[in-house]
């Protein structure tokens, strides 16, 4: 039986104060649910939230990493290690927005998954088409192209220690979301494809749905048969909306 896993995104929102409250109320809520829950703040607040959180039932995740394994001069960069020193057990990988504005490719998204993997963290892989590339009928082409970029890398044995999260690009922030049947396709396809190569760690694999997840939709997409869980961007900010994803999903 796979554990539902739900993980919340706070891009770029915050602050010490903010985060302070919405930890607080999460905590009060006895760690939300039956799920595995994990925060994700911006990089300059993971110190604060591991301290807040320390000894509780949620559990702290980073929304990027850089790819080299090594100190050296990379200004601006957070090696998973580091990540790793401050508590945190998850980093998002190769998430839409990283992608989209930044240029980040599938090559540099796999080298990420193993820097992650090599700091005993686990990688929440993000795949997921736009809107164009999904009128085009290409939705399968590009989840397959990125799944295998990080699989032609870190090879099979990596995903025993993974989570995949399908974020269409077009459900991100703009109010959209896929049908449950939309969601529970392409999850389907993800295990499929991971499976053609490991059935036993495809069974296993947590697969989560990041495109638009609130409250009132949570339920339906978490009870589709490939669902694991959801990477909760938006809606991770208010607590009484992620309370109630997070116990929809258990």
């Amino acid at each position: 039986m796979r554990r539902p896993l739900v993980a919340g995104n706070w891009k770029m929102h915050g602050s010490r104060a903010e985060n302070a409250r919405l930890v607080e109320a999460l905590i009060e809520a006895g760690g939300a649910s039956a799920s595995e829950v994990v925060v994700c703040p911006p990089a300059v607040y993971l110190w604060e939230t591991a301290r807040l959180i320390k000894g509780e039932e949620l559990l702290l995740g980073a929304q990027n990493v850089c790819a080299e394994t090594h100190p050296g001069a990379f200004t601006g960069e957070v090696s998973a290690d580091m990540l790793a020193d401050v508590g945190a057990s998850y980093v998002l990988v190769g998430h839409s927005e990283r992608r989209a504005l930044y240029g980040e490719t599938d090559a540099l998204v796999a080298r990420k998954f193993v820097a992650t993997q090599a700091a005993s963290l686990t990688p929440i892989l993000c795949v997921g088409e736009t809107l164009a590339e999904r009128e085009q009928g290409l939705t399968d082409a590009v989840v397959a192209r990125q799944l295998d970029a990080v699989l032609a890398v870190a090879g099979i044995r990596a995903f025993r220690r993974a989570v995949v999260a399908y974020e269409p690009v077009w459900a991100i922030g703009t109010g959209k979301n896929a049908s449950p049947e939309q969601a529970e396709a392409v999850h389907a396809f993800i295990r499929d494809r991971i499976a053609s190569q490991d059935a036993t760690i495809a069974a296993a694999l947590r697969l989560l749905y990041g495109g638009s997840v609130k409250a009132a939709n949570a339920a339906e997409i978490f009870a589709q048969p490939n669902v694991d869980g959801g990477l909760v961007g938006g809606a991770s900010l208010k607590a009484d909306e992620f309370l109630r994803i997070c116990a929809a999903s258990g």
